[in-house]
């Protein structure tokens, strides 16, 4: 009997040693992941500063990552991998069929709440039109990219046009550079409304360092039909008070000064408006319209 109190008593007190710390403690920090959407250096870079100010605003720790796929990314949502996913409208869509996640924030760009893909292609290529992409070469980005995979092939699709072959380069600054480079003939990306001061800010703007004559070589063809913006996503069952105070800081670090000029740095965000679930239904809608099936896609 004594033994098997002192059992009991080891089990105890282990037991308690071995408890998983507090979500957003230092030992169990908030992890928040972001999709490749450009080099990821420079992603977590401007995802850090983020993580920094949320954890001055709320008393959170964060730990920032950027796996190497789009589909990674909504993966973990349902693995518990990531608690917070900066995710494009697509992924979000499968994120939220899959795995009940729960859209908070749609980012704002150039006071649109909206984009929409392009078909870029190099100046020298001969294609002038939607109709010339037919038995061309495409670079898309990801399969789980809205405007660098879904939109595109459906336009093609409702079109009718069929191209000789594509590839997923793995993001959209890869996508540019393919057709820089010559390694396919047409390239789909995302596209954002230019400054008034006429400085771009599609995807070419990705690559512009590093080639500064991405805009006199590359050009855009066509459009995809609008879609709503990317999104800030919680996994299912994250606490929704920590949830609250999250977007709270997220929405007061858009409004300032440093913030934007972050969120501009890391993905040409200008702000945040609140989000839920029935505002992507129109993507749903457009998706069923043109034959893509949400629920194929998540097997």
């Amino acid at each position: 009997m004594r033994y098997l109190i002192i059992v009991l008593v080891m089990f105890l007190v282990f037991g308690c040693v071995v408890k998983e710390a507090e979500l957003g403690s230092a030992k169990n920090p908030i992890k928040m992941f972001f999709v490749p959407s450009m080099e990821a250096d420079k992603i977590i870079l401007s995802g850090q500063k983020i993580a920094d100010y949320l954890l001055q605003k709320t008393g959170y720790h964060f730990k920032v990552a950027v796996p190497t796929s789009y589909a990674a990314v909504i993966e973990a949502m349902g693995t518990k991998e990531t608690d917070i996913a900066w995710l494009a409208t697509f992924g979000y869509i499968l994120a939220h069929e899959k795995f009940g996640a729960e859209v908070a924030l749609t980012t704002v760009r150039k006071g649109l709440e909206k984009y929409r893909g392009q078909f870029i292609t190099h100046v020298e290529s001969g294609i002038e039109k939607l109709e010339d992409i037919a038995d061309k070469t495409i670079a898309y980005t990801d399969a789980a990219s809205t405007s660098g995979y879904m939109y595109p092939s459906a336009t093609l699709q409702k079109n009718n046009i069929q191209p000789a072959k594509y590839f997923f380069a793995g993001g959209h600054p890869q996508v540019v550079l393919s057709v820089y480079e010559g390694t396919a003939d047409v390239g789909c990306t995302y596209w954002s409304p230019p400054a008034e001061s006429g400085e771009i800010k599609d995807a070419r703007k990705r690559i512009l360092e590093t080639h500064p004559d991405v805009i006199e070589k590359v050009k855009i063809v066509g459009f995809t039909e609008w879609i709503p913006n990317d999104t800030v996503t919680f996994r299912q069952n994250f606490p929704t008070e920590m949830k609250q105070q999250i977007v709270d800081a997220l929405l007061e670090f858009a409004a300032s000064e440093k913030g934007h000029e972050i969120l501009v740095e890391l993905l040409d965000i200008d702000g945040f408006v609140l989000a839920d679930n029935a505002d992507y239904d129109v993507v749903r809608e457009t998706l069923k319209l043109l034959n893509i099936d949400v629920d194929e896609k998540i097997k």
